[in-house]
């Protein structure tokens, strides 16, 4: 379902106009979207994944922190995305100027790592955040696609659970795709020991 204002909005039409309302919006080049509720299922492994981030950068003695709500404004483009887990750098929260009243971010510097756990509106996290994410420079993006709900390009054919880890190299995303007992390789925690598969089954 996506809900306009009268003209496209701006980031700021946007934040005033945000209801407290229980539904989570986005702002897609200036058109606000209402995002699907999500399931119990995506929520076991948004919850999975957030606590074995968290145990990562907790033993690296790293400045890491996940908030609740955030937001982040894709700068040029107008529009704000609000990930499944996004993992900030709390020493880099103090060059942000939207921080301290609107819990957003504009600084690829504030964010290591963004992950998005694939519901319905898989488009947005294949092409559309994938695309943001990558020009405005955060270093790590994950898209964890429990359900195969991804186009057969990203899922394979016939589909397949897929967990594709998007590096950041010259300004390119350099993409890597997990698999069934693949073990998941992430450049920012190189001690994470998981497969694909734990993962997977943490949505049960």
């Amino acid at each position: 379902m996506t809900q306009t204002l009268p003209k496209l909005a701006t980031f700021e039409q946007f934040i005033d106009w945000y209801p407290s309302n229980g539904v989570q919006y986005e702002l897609h080049q200036g058109v606000i979207v209402e995002m699907p509720p999500p399931t119990g299922e995506h929520e076991n492994v948004v919850g999975f994944l957030a606590a074995q981030i968290t145990f990562q950068f907790l033993q690296m003695g790293l400045p890491f922190r996940i908030p609740k709500t955030a937001l982040i404004k894709i700068e040029g483009n107008n529009s704000t995305y609000s990930p499944d887990i996004l993992v900030l750098n709390h020493d880099n929260l103090v060059n942000e100027p939207l921080w301290s009243k609107q819990s957003t971010v504009i600084q690829a510097a504030s964010i290591p790592i963004t992950i998005e756990v694939v519901s319905t509106n898989w488009r947005d996290d294949y092409y559309d955040k994938f695309r943001d994410y990558e020009e405005m420079g955060i270093p790590e993006y994950w898209i964890v696609d429990y359900a195969a709900l991804g186009g057969k390009r990203f899922t394979g054919n016939p589909k397949q659970q897929t967990i594709t880890i998007c590096n950041l190299v010259d300004g390119d995303y350099q993409m890597t795709v997990f698999r069934g007992d693949d073990a998941i390789m992430s450049p920012l925690f190189p001690q994470l020991e998981l497969t694909a598969q734990q993962i997977f089954d943490s949505a049960l």
